[in-house]
């Protein structure tokens, strides 16, 4: 099973869309100092999850996602829930 996530950083008023088989440990990863992008917003927290069957189907998701390039349509997408 893979999940297609959302995590805000409120710090820096951003969102990161991604996918990962292990939501804990992906979350724990990108709330650690590590010489990344996602480093200037710790903490993250996580706002959207989909549940996919296969790594394809998620990868696909969030490909999708990520291509609109719109906060706005991110922010619908977790208001739609």
């Amino acid at each position: 099973m893979y999940t297609l996530y959302i995590l805000y950083s409120k710090s820096i008023d951003r969102y990161y869309v991604g996918y990962t088989n292990d939501l804990e440990r992906r979350l724990s990863e990108h709330n650690r100092k590590k010489g990344k992008f996602t480093d200037s917003g710790i903490p993250w927290a996580i706002v959207y999850t989909e549940e996919f069957e296969s790594k394809k189907m998620a990868m696909s998701r969030e490909s999708y996602i990520k291509s609109k390039k719109s906060k706005t349509y991110i922010i619908e997408l977790i208001n739609s829930r």
